[in-house]
């Protein structure tokens, strides 16, 4: 457990969040679990809203930007399937949380996100933790990450209209990618997974997320 002396104990609310809003709403992955358990929340939203750190909702982080509830950033988890060699690609770090979370189930997670002042803070966050294995960079996730690497999953932590080429293309051959995908206020999750150089998908539940801006996503 990450806990800090002289400071507020989140641990009753976490294991709280754990049993209701995870598994107590169908999240069984054991490896999952065992993250969300550990993963202080609470270092991941701004200090006016610690206290509703373990609220099963989102919570804004700043630059219109929020951090997704519990249950669906576990859910989203869940869905990619991820193994301890994978290597993996966040579009949309925002808080950091996710990235946090990744990077204790996988060998390394590159995360991207348009906001420098967001990309930044979940930087701190997530180092402060001793979590080592996440690479952070600022540019336009919808476009792909930059370079000429291939992933073995992807996540898009914000709405896109439909799955961005650029990001299919950098999937390897077999690989998972979870986004929301839909229109400007609602969104379906939907989970692809790649075969034949196109995207086999399967649909998981309604969500509303934020919108992806960028050249491949909603546009600017």
């Amino acid at each position: 457990m990450f806990k800090k002396p002289g400071k507020q104990d989140f641990t009753d609310a976490r294991l709280r969040m754990v049993e209701s809003d995870l598994k107590g709403r169908g999240i069984s992955d054991k490896r999952v679990i065992e993250v969300f358990s550990e993963i202080p929340r609470e270092e991941f939203v701004p200090e006016d809203t610690k206290e509703r750190a373990y609220f099963d909702g989102p919570l804004s982080i700043g630059e219109g930007q929020t951090i997704s509830q519990p249950y669906i950033v576990a859910l989203m988890t869940e869905q990619l399937e991820v193994g301890g060699d994978d290597i993996v690609l966040e579009v949309g770090t925002g808080s950091g949380y996710q990235a946090a979370i990744l990077g204790k189930l996988v060998k390394k997670v590159y995360t991207i996100d348009r906001f420098a002042s967001l990309s930044e803070r979940a930087k701190k966050a997530v180092n402060k933790l001793g979590i080592d294995n996440v690479e952070f960079k600022v540019g336009d996730g919808s476009c792909g990450y930059p370079g000429d690497l291939e992933f073995d999953r992807m996540m898009i932590t914000a709405a896109v209209p439909s799955f961005p080429q650029p990001l299919v293309e950098q999937l390897k051959e077999g690989g998972i990618i979870v986004a929301p995908v839909g229109g400007r206020i609602v969104q379906n999750l939907i989970k692809g997974i790649k075969k034949d150089s196109a995207l086999e998908q399967k649909s998981i539940c309604g969500v509303r997320f934020v919108r992806l801006i960028g050249e491949c996503g909603f546009g600017y």
